[in-house]
């Protein structure tokens, strides 16, 4: 039986990154299969013969799980060859095994990448990810009517004749967006893996995000929320709670609020990482903060989580149970919404967008308000707060106009 090694080949130039390559050892022969894995040297565990597992720049932990999961993908499959070359019992060579490996690297479709690739993302618990790509896989699934294909027939043609699909479906143009910039992920990535030529097939379809309806309410509808009297319903009372605790945090998102464990608080502060972005934030606890929070100790007592939302520890049934709640928390708020009298539009981004928009009327500086939200960019920040209110700039119009309006009014 063929066996078979990770192997690591430093550059001759002094600062380049090194190659993996794998070597085939099969009846005293030994032959290389190279691969496109480049890595620094200080990357490489010489003693476990495999990429370090973490790094001390988060930056290039994502790089390294991907390096990961294509060697252990590639062993999984170059095993699976030699395990049926040896049931049939057929003399065989290590350019046989080499070749049927190359063979079914190249018959690798778009379903069968897109579910290999979900798989990655289960394992490096990118639960989002794995949500959208799924959601992807089923809507591209329904479009080619079950039939898979090679990742060549991805085409522009194509790809305008999904769109075109889409809307012809219904499917307003930032879900379009979604989908497509997802597949253009996937089809990037198999273009890493060398599986197709890059081809540029996304370039005349959209893949922009249009303003949608703008989110923000005023600091009086918070106040309104606070001082209601919800007694009589348990649900509504926690979803005015958890909207009210967003606001008083920054914007927290409601997965980040899903998620947030008792071991996240300690000391007057809330210390807890992004979801989607994975950057530290901490948030001094104000009174408004801690009587939300300790509303809800004796509920939670037996929970490793703050709010009585998430019961599993185990990462995947924690984001189905996260998904779920997200859905009931947005029916409660709508709900909460037609209650104030006004029929607001209200969701769990809405506390987020209102935190934004309040510290903006307070006059507090872009770079501040996306430090506080965790914005990677003031780009994002800038995107948040781009559709002013119609009655700030009204009101602005009015004092630029005030001495015009009291000519006319003689």
């Amino acid at each position: 039986m063929a066996t078979i090694k990770v192997k690591f080949r430093k550059s001759t130039v002094a600062g380049k990154p090194g190659s993996i390559y794998y070597q085939l050892c099969h009846e005293g022969k030994v032959k290389q299969l190279s691969t496109n894995i480049h890595l620094c040297p200080e990357y490489w565990d010489t003693k476990a013969e495999n990429i370090i597992k973490l790094s001390s720049e988060p930056s290039v932990n994502p790089l390294l799980s991907e390096y990961h999961f294509k060697i252990d993908s590639d062993l999984s499959r170059l095993k699976h060859i030699i395990g049926e070359l040896d049931v049939k019992g057929d003399k065989y060579t290590l350019s046989d095994v080499i070749s049927l490996f190359n063979k079914s690297e190249s018959d690798l479709l778009v379903f069968s990448f897109f579910e290999e690739q979900i798989e990655h993302c289960k394992l490096n618990r990118q639960m989002g990810t794995v949500r959208n790509y799924q959601r992807t896989l089923n809507s591209i699934r329904t479009f080619l009517k079950g039939n898979d294909i090679p990742f060549t027939m991805i085409t522009e043609t194509l790809v305008l004749e999904y769109e075109r699909w889409l809307a012809g479906n219904g499917v307003v143009r930032n879900s379009s967006s979604f989908y497509i910039r997802n597949l253009r992920s996937i089809y990037n990535k198999a273009v890493k893996r060398n599986l197709t030529e890059q081809r540029f097939p996304f370039n005349n379809a959209y893949t922009g995000t249009d303003r949608t309806r703008k989110r923000a309410v005023g600091e009086d509808v918070i106040m309104r929320l606070l001082k209601m009297n919800l007694d009589y319903s348990k649900p509504l009372a926690l979803a005015r709670d958890l909207f009210v605790f967003s606001y008083c945090t920054r914007g927290m998102s409601f997965v980040d609020i899903s998620f947030l464990k008792k071991s996240d608080v300690s000391n007057s502060v809330i210390s807890y990482v992004r979801h989607k972005t994975g950057q530290q934030l901490c948030i001094r606890i104000e009174p408004c903060i801690e009587k939300i929070i300790k509303q809800y100790e004796t509920e939670t007592a037996d929970s490793i989580y703050v709010f009585p939302i998430i019961t599993a520890t185990d990462p995947e049934v924690a984001y189905n149970q996260y998904q779920i709640a997200l859905s009931y928390h947005n029916r409660k708020l709508k709900r909460l919404g037609e209650e104030i009298g006004e029929h607001l539009y209200l969701s769990s981004y809405t506390a987020r967008h209102t935190w934004a928009t309040t510290a903006r009327n307070h006059n507090v500086p872009i770079s501040v308000i996306s430090e506080g939200m965790g914005h990677t960019s003031e780009r994002t920040t800038q995107i948040y707060l781009a559709s002013l209110e119609n009655s700030v700039i009204d009101e602005a119009n009015k004092e630029i106009l005030e001495r015009l309006n009291r000519v006319v009014s003689l």
